[in-house]
C-alpha cells in the first residue's frame, strides 16, 4: 500500500472513529430555571457559526458534532421569558468546552411569571434526554401516532378520563395531515396519570395506519373544528360529550355551525343540529360549569362568557334555553392602568381564589402580535373584569388560544396549569423553532405570586 493510500485510509478510519466517539457519548448541556433548578425547555443555544440546538422537555441539548468536540465553542442563550446573565462585552451565553460524555449546567432566570413546564404535542419532546440515555416519563418520548403538530386544545373529563380535542393536524409522513378533529385520552393523576408538573401520556385515537383519524368527519368544503366542549348529564344522570363544530373554507371563512355530540360506540362526533346562519348566540370557545344561588349553569366564552345555559344535556340541545351574559369588561395593565385588547383565551372558576380566573392572549400589544398572555380576577362571570398582570411574553412569536386546565389543582389549588399554540403564525416571524413550530406546551402558574397581588382587587 503506497503512502498516500495508507493516509487516505489513516485519515478515513480516524474521522469514522472520532464520530463513533461523538455519538456514542455526546455532550450534555442542561439549562435550568435559577429559581427551582428544574429543567427548562424552548431555550435556544446557538453557536457563533450559526448552528442552533433547542432543550427538549428536561432541558436538555446532546451535541456530537465531531467538528465541535474538544473545542472551546461560545454558545449563546436565549428563550422567551427567560434571561441569561451577560458578560462584560453584553454577550448573554457562556463559553464551553465541548468534550465528549462531559455534562454542563447552565442557570437562566426567568422574567415570565408563569413557569414553562414542557410540550405536550408533536415529535421528539424527549430527543435529547434519549441521546443521552436520560430516562423520560412518557410512554412515547419521541413520536406518538405519527403527530408533528397540533393546533389549539379543548379538554374535559369524560367517564374518568380526561379527553383531549385539537383542531388540524399534522402528520410526519406527508405535509397534508388531520383537518376534521385529533382526539386522545388520558389518564387523571389520582387514577395513575403522571403528575400535572411532569407530562401527559396521550392515548391517540389512530387511523389504524399509524395516525390519527378524523374524529368529525362531517361532509364540509374544507376542515372541521370543535369548540365548547363540555360533559353535561341528562336527565338519567347519564353524561354526554358535546361540542359545537364549525365548517370552514377558504379563506378560513365559518360557513356553517351547530352542536355535535360524541358517540362511544363509533368513536366519532355525530352532528346533532344545524344553527340557522344568523343565530345570535352559539356555543364558542370554552366551557365553564358554575354553580349558585339560582342553579347548575354552563358557561361557554372566549376570555370571557358571552352565553350560559342550564348545566344539562337537554338544554344544550334547545337553543331556546341559551341566555346572553351581560358582562362588564375593561381589561387594563394593573401596573400601568393602559387597555389591554384581548384576544381569546379561557375563563373558569377556581376554588382556590373562589373567583373566577381569565387567561387570555393579548391582540397586537407587547413584543409579539398574538404572544402575550395575561391573568385576571372576577367575583363573577360577568365581572367586573378590570385589572391584569402579565404572565407570559414572546418575543415575535404566537402563543394563541390558551387553555386552563382546573381539573389539575391539588388540594390546595395552588398552581394553574395552562397551555396554548406555540407558532410562528401571523408574527411575521419566518425563522421557525425546530420540532416547537406548532404545538402545545404546558404552563404552571402559581397562584400565590405576589406579582398577581395587583389583579386581587
Amino acid at each position: 500500500m503506497n503512502l498516500v493510500r495508507r493516509a487516505i485510509l489513516f485519515s478515513f478510519v480516524a474521522t469514522a472513529l472520532a464520530a463513533g466517539r461523538a455519538v456514542a457519548q455526546p455532550f450534555a448541556i442542561e439549562v435550568v430555571d435559577g429559581a427551582t433548578g428544574r429543567g427548562v425547555p424552548l431555550v435556544e443555544l446557538r453557536t457563533v457559526a450559526g448552528t442552533s440546538y433547542y432543550t427538549d422537555n428536561a432541558g436538555l441539548v446532546a451535541i456530537d458534532e465531531v467538528a465541535l468536540v474538544d473545542q472551546e465553542v461560545f454558545f449563546t442563550v436565549s428563550s422567551h421569558g427567560y434571561e441569561f446573565p451577560a458578560d462584560g462585552f453584553g454577550m448573554r451565553g457562556k463559553r464551553l468546552r465541548v468534550k465528549s460524555g462531559a455534562v454542563e449546567r447552565l442557570e437562566i432566570q426567568r422574567k415570565n411569571i408563569a413557569e414553562r413546564l414542557y410540550r405536550i404535542t408533536g415529535a421528539g419532546l424527549y430527543e435529547h434526554a434519549v441521546r443521552l440515555g436520560r430516562a423520560t416519563p412518557l410512554e412515547h418520548p419521541l413520536l406518538n401516532a405519527g403527530v408533528a403538530g397540533s393546533d389549539s386544545t379543548q379538554c374535559g373529563r369524560y367517564r374518568g378520563k380526561l379527553f383531549w380535542i385539537w383542531g388540524d393536524t399534522q402528520r410526519l409522513s406527508y405535509p397534508l395531515g388531520n383537518f376534521f378533529a385529533t382526539g386522545a385520552t388520558s389518564s387523571l393523576p389520582r387514577d395513575g396519570g403522571l403528575a400535572p408538573d411532569v407530562g401527559v401520556n396521550l392515548s391517540y385515537f389512530g387511523d389504524g395506519q399509524g395516525f390519527v383519524k378524523g374524529l368529525a368527519p362531517f361532509k364540509s368544503d374544507g376542515p372541521v373544528w370543535l369548540t365548547a366542549l363540555a360533559t353535561l348529564p341528562d336527565a338519567d344522570g347519564q353524561e354526554h360529550l358535546a361540542a359545537t363544530y364549525m365548517k370552514i373554507r377558504a379563506p378560513l371563512e365559518v360557513y356553517e355551525r351547530g352542536l355535535c355530540e360524541w358517540d362511544d360506540d363509533e368513536q366519532l362526533f355525530r352532528e346533532v343540529l344545524k344553527f340557522p346562519r344568523d343565530a345570535k348566540l352559539v356555543p364558542d370557545g370554552h366551557s365553564a360549569a358554575f354553580t349558585d344561588e339560582t342553579g347548575d349553569w354552563l358557561y361557554v366564552g372566549e376570555a370571557i362568557p358571552s352565553l350560559r345555559m342550564p348545566r344539562r344535556y337537554e338544554a344544550w340541545r334547545d337553543p331556546q334555553t341559551y341566555e346572553r351574559v351581560e358582562v362588564d369588561e375593561q381589561f387594563r395593565d394593573a401596573a400601568t392602568g393602559k387597555h389591554v385588547e384581548r384576544h381569546h383565551g379561557h375563563a373558569a372558576w377556581s376554588p382556590a381564589r373562589k373567583r373566577w380566573i381569565s387567561v387570555f392572549c393579548e391582540s397586537g400589544g407587547g413584543s409579539s402580535h398574538l404572544g402575550e398572555i395575561w391573568y385576571a380576577e372576577a367575583e363573577r362571570p360577568e365581572g367586573p373584569w378590570r385589572d391584569a398582570v402579565k404572565i407570559i411574553t414572546h418575543d415575535k412569536y404566537s402563543f394563541y388560544n390558551p387553555t386552563q386546565h382546573p381539573y389539575f389543582a391539588d388540594a390546595e389549588g395552588r398552581y394553574l396549569y395552562l397551555e396554548g399554540t406555540y407558532t410562528a403564525t401571523f408574527s411575521g416571524n419566518e425563522r421557525l423553532t425546530p420540532l416547537y413550530e406548532y404545538n402545545q406546551i404546558m404552563y404552571r402558574l402559581d397562584l400565590n405570586d405576589p406579582r398577581l397581588k395587583v389583579a386581587w382587587r
